[in-house]
This record gives C-alpha cells, sequence and structure tokens, in this order.
C-alpha cells in the first residue's frame, strides 16, 4: 500500500548542495529533475495548480539552503591563499583572473605574468624570514607589521600625485588606504609593547626593508595598480598564514597572559570609525572584538589580515572599491559637495585621458 507524503514531512526532506543550481536570471535555486527519482521532484514553471504544491515547498527549501551555503562561504571559509582564481579554458562567459570582464589574450597572459612576478617576490622574502626568525615570533611580526603597513603610504602618495595632476578624484581609496595603515599601525605598535623591536638589528633590517619596499611599490603602483594591489593581497595573505600558525600552536599559553593597553584600547574604545573603514566587505558596526587576553590580540590581528586580503582582491577590480561609510555618509553631504568622479589605470593612462579627454567642470 502506498503512503502519500504530505507537504509537512516533504518540507523535511534534505537535498545537499550538489543537487542545487544558480539559476542565471532569477537568482533562485532549482532541482535537478531525475526520471529515476521516484519522488519526481521536476519543477515546471508553467503549471502551478493547487494539486501540486510540491514543486513550491522544494523552490523555497532550495533557496533557503543555498542562503545557508552562502552564508558560510563568505563569512567562515576565508581562503588564505586568496589570489585569483584562474579561468577555466574553453568556459563560454567566464571571468579573466582578476575578476573583470572578458578581455584580450595579451592582457590574460599580462594578469597571469603580473601574479607570477608577485608570487615568486613573496615567497623569496618568506624564506629569508623563515631562516633569520624561525625561533623568535615576536621579532619576526615586528618585521611583518613593519612592512605591512608600507604599501597604504605608497598607494595614497600616488594617488595624491594624481590629484595634483588632476588624474584622479575618488575619496573612497584614500579613506580606505588611511584606515589600512592606521590599523597596520597598531599592529605594529602592539608587537613594540610585546617586545618585537628590541635588538638593534631588527628594527635596522626592518626598516631598510621598508624604504626600498615604498619605492618598488610606488613604481609598480605607477605602471599598474592591478599588479601592486595583488602583490599587497600576497603579503597580506603570509601575514594571515603566519598568525594563523602561532595562535593554533600557542593558543594555550597566549590564553594565561594580559593582552597590552594598546590593543585594549584600539579594538575596544570609543571611536572605531577607523577600524570599521577598512574592512570594505563588512557593513559598519558589524565586527566588534573583545580583548580578555593575549590570544585575543593575535586572533583579531589573524582577522584584520583576513580584511586587508579581501579588500586587496577588490581593488584589482577597476572602481570596485567602496568605502563602508559612502552609503550612510552619501544621505548626510550636501549634495552640492560632491566632486565629480575621476580615476586611471597607471600613469600612462592618466596621461592619455588627459590628452584625450578635458577635466570635466563641475557646476556650482
Amino acid at each position: 500500500m502506498a503512503n502519500s507524503i504530505s507537504p509537512l514531512h516533504f518540507s523535511r526532506i534534505l537535498i545537499s548542495p550538489p543537487f542545487l543550481l544558480k539559476s542565471n536570471g532569477l537568482g533562485v535555486s532549482s532541482v535537478l529533475c531525475n526520471s529515476a527519482n521516484p519522488l519526481r521532484l521536476c519543477l515546471d514553471s508553467g503549471h502551478r495548480s493547487a494539486s501540486r504544491p510540491r514543486p513550491r515547498l522544494v523552490r523555497v527549501l532550495a533557496k533557503i539552503l543555498q542562503e545557508d551555503e552562502e552564508k558560510v562561504v563568505v563569512e567562515k571559509s576565508f581562503n588564505p591563499k586568496g589570489f585569483p582564481e584562474k579561468e577555466k579554458e574553453g568556459t563560454s562567459g567566464s571571468l579573466p583572473s582578476d575578476g573583470s570582464p572578458s578581455s584580450s589574450g595579451l592582457e590574460k597572459w599580462t594578469i597571469k605574468l603580473e601574479q607570477s612576478i608577485n608570487i615568486l617576490l613573496t615567497d623569496s622574502v618568506i624564506k629569508i624570514l623563515d631562516t633569520l626568525y624561525h625561533d623568535r615570533d615576536y621579532a619576526r611580526f615586528y618585521v611583518l607589521e613593519t612592512i605591512a603597513r608600507v604599501p597604504y603610504f605608497a598607494f595614497m602618495s600616488v594617488l595624491h600625485m594624481y590629484e595634483s595632476f588632476g588624474w584622479w578624484r575618488r575619496a573612497d581609496y584614500l579613506k580606505v588606504h588611511f584606515a589600512e595603515s592606521w590599523n597596520e599601525m597598531h599592529h605594529l605598535l602592539i608587537m613594540e609593547e610585546l617586545g618585537g623591536n628590541s635588538w638593534w638589528v631588527d628594527r635596522f633590517l626592518a626598516q631598510h626593508i621598508a624604504v626600498f619596499y615604498y619605492f618598488m611599490t610606488v613604481f609598480m603602483y605607477a605602471l599598474s595598480p592591478r599588479m601592486a594591489y595583488h602583490f599587497s593581497e600576497c603579503v597580506e595573505s603570509h601575514a594571515f598564514e603566519t598568525y594563523d600558525k602561532f595562535i593554533k600552536s600557542q593558543g594555550d599559553e597566549l590564553k594565561r597572559l594580559p593582552a597590552p593597553e594598546v590593543a585594549v584600547r584600539y579594538y575596544t574604545g570609543d571611536d572605531l570609525y577607523l577600524f570599521d573603514e577598512f574592512q570594505t566587505s563588512r557593513p559598519p558596526n558589524s565586527r566588534r572584538p573583545k580583548i580578555d587576553n593575549l590570544y585575543d590580540v593575535f586572533f583579531n590581528i589573524r582577522e584584520d589580515e583576513a580584511e586587508h586580503c579581501k579588500t586587496m582582491k577588490a581593488c584589482q577590480t577597476p572602481g570596485n572599491l567602496r568605502s563602508p561609510h559612502s552609503y550612510t555618509d552619501a544621505l548626510e553631504d550636501d549634495a552640492g559637495c560632491i566632486l565629480p568622479q575621476a580615476d586611471c589605470q597607471g600613469i600612462a593612462d592618466c596621461i592619455k585621458k588627459s590628452i584625450r579627454e578635458p577635466p570635466s567642470v563641475s557646476k556650482t
């Protein structure tokens, strides 16, 4: 005797994620039809009679499962090696490795070359630091944080130069990069309070590498902002991995040690505007750390590096960066004070646009 399945029982049937496909036009999931499936979970958008309520339940359940799966990917599954994925050959409508629309073969080859050079440079520096600081964690972190904030100084320097020539006017980039440098500066202050800069040779090495790194980043950013942002993503990715290994190996000991005062003030202070500003993948006020011990400090530093990686990845697509506060600030600002937006990709593109396109004059 066949047993009927009520809608209540049917809604509890679990559908594994591989059976869910994202629809291109509707933004919801559908279920693959299988002729061997006795439940015949085939969705027919053209026939929605009252006697067949099950497809509607399947569609709702699939949508809920997809939303839950997307939340896990965004919030809990950060990939430390977050470099742009390689494009699959022969896939129509796919994106190149920088996430931009389909581009020419020369541009794809250029992107791969830039990323290969960045990874080679990053791996070389990592091997040197691993050799010099394999048993001195705080000194290693001091060197890393001295170097990590340099790119944001370089980005702002080049962007200010572009503004002087009328080639660039995007306040969001300057705001976010300054907030990133502010975050890295507090990482550095924490490492100094922990004694990471106690040796003269560590200070000498970190500071001279930082000077060289600054001019290298200025040159790279002027030629190709995409390459400079990817290089910074590589550096931040290494920092994430370094802190992740440290807290996993030293977690029990760190939980017994007190947090530095500078970390408590930075992460739990009253004014956290700049703390929210560099986290472009989150809305403001969505992350408020707790600092009870030294483990919490390094845990939050690791999370900061993950946010830097996401921001640097977003910057590799021109015009993709937005300040988390832009949407709320736009409602408060006077529309007459908003300046027209202008940008360019590298100094060659800036010169070309300045010759072909005269600067726009805002009406007052």
